[in-house]
């Protein structure tokens, strides 16, 4: 359960293995920006307060923006952004579930999200999870990657971001 200050927050959503990493932001040395994102089910409805994700590293402190989007998991697309939410990541950052808090968003129960995660002036490790074949790590739920070469992303049924997603009932 995610634990917030003024009280604990109910899990709509969770993976929090992390076993690997994979990177956001932009390149060092390099033209090329990554962003990443997470499909998930949410498991109960209520009131989004906040996603948390796990930085494994920050190689280059800077701003992180994350959005909040439904997805269609039959034609593995995603909507426009529901909402945002914005965190400055510091090297203290590292080892740490950071959280991007996200008040005033309804979550249905039984439907699909995805959030993503973009910058374009940092360069973050955040928690994944990778499995294989005979064990995928998640379900359901894909791990995504976009490009300015392919904004419209790929996924990897295999991997999944280290997150958590918390809402009031």
């Amino acid at each position: 359960m995610i634990n917030n200050k003024k009280t604990a927050l109910q899990e709509a959503a969770e993976q929090v293995a992390n076993n690997t990493t994979g990177w956001i932001g932009h390149v060092p040395g390099q033209k090329e920006t990554i962003a990443r994102g997470q499909t998930f089910i949410a498991n109960a409805e209520g009131d989004l307060q906040v996603i948390e994700i796990f930085s494994n590293i920050v190689s280059d402190p800077g701003k992180v923006v994350m959005t909040l989007h439904h997805f269609d998991p039959q034609a593995r697309s995603w909507g426009p952004a529901l909402g945002s939410a914005s965190v400055e990541f510091q090297k203290a950052d590292c080892g740490k579930w950071v959280a991007f808090n996200m008040p005033g968003l309804r979550l249905d129960k039984g439907k699909y999200y995805g959030f993503r995660l973009d910058s374009q002036d940092s360069y973050i490790g955040v928690g994944e999870a990778a499995g294989s074949a005979k064990q995928p790590p998640f379900s359901p739920g894909q791990e995504w990657e976009f490009t300015p070469d392919n904004q419209k992303g790929d996924c990897f049924s295999y991997f999944s971001l280290a997150y958590k997603v918390g809402i009031r009932a």
